[in-house]
C-alpha cells in the first residue's frame, strides 16, 4: 500500500488562473481594439496615432501588454520546467525568457508614453 501525503493542494491552479484571467483581459482587448479598427479605419500616421491619445486606450493597451507577458511567462515557464532538466540550463532559460518579456514590457510602455 502506497501512504501518499499531500502537503498543500493546488499547485497549479494559481497558473491555471493567471493564464485564464490574461487570456479573458487580452479577448476583450482584441474585441474592443478590432471594433475600434472597423469605425475609426485609420488610414494614415495620424488616424493611427490619434486612436492611442486617450488615456483609457493606452492604458487598455498596456493592459493587454502586460497580460500578453505574464501569460507567455506563464506557460513558457511550464514548458522549461517540462523538458529542461538540468537545472543549471533551467535557471539560464528562465533568465533568458524573464529578461526578454520584461524588455518587451519596458518597450511597450516606452512606446505607449513616448513624447
Amino acid at each position: 500500500m502506497v501512504n501518499r501525503v499531500i502537503t498543500g493542494a493546488h499547485y497549479g491552479f494559481s497558473s491555471w488562473l493567471a493564464q485564464r484571467v490574461t487570456a479573458c483581459a487580452m479577448a476583450v482587448y482584441t474585441v474592443v481594439f478590432l471594433t475600434l479598427l472597423i469605425v475609426v479605419r485609420p488610414g494614415d500616421y495620424a488616424t493611427w496615432h490619434g486612436m492611442f491619445v486617450p488615456v483609457w486606450m493606452r492604458l487598455a493597451t498596456l493592459l493587454f501588454w502586460l497580460s500578453l507577458c505574464y501569460h507567455a511567462w506563464v506557460g513558457v515557464r511550464d514548458i522549461i520546467m517540462d523538458y529542461i532538466k538540468p537545472t543549471a540550463a533551467r535557471l539560464v532559460a528562465h533568465g533568458l525568457v524573464i529578461f526578454a518579456l520584461l524588455g518587451l514590457a519596458a518597450w511597450s510602455v516606452q512606446i505607449l508614453w513616448r513624447a
